[in-house]
């Protein structure tokens, strides 16, 4: 077990955490869409799933990331 001087903060922030729920909700969407034979599911799921993948350095960006000032959940 390595032994580290400082904390790496591995997704501690509001942007990463944001991104991540807004993605496995698109996930979801998208899997009764696939399940349900539905199109329009399966195209608003995956339309969110990569909304939240864009979110995430976009929130970073405005300070709500690990670095930022803002929204540290540290």
């Amino acid at each position: 077990m390595s032994n580290h001087e400082e904390e790496l903060g591995h997704g501690h922030s509001t942007a990463a955490w944001t991104s991540v729920i807004t993605s496995t909700v698109g996930v979801a969407i998208a899997t009764f869409g696939v399940c349900l034979p539905e199109g329009n599911l399966l195209i608003v799921g995956s339309v969110v799933a990569v909304l939240g993948a864009v979110l995430g350095p976009i929130l970073a960006k405005l300070g709500y990331g690990v670095a930022g000032k803002t929204g540290s959940t540290k």
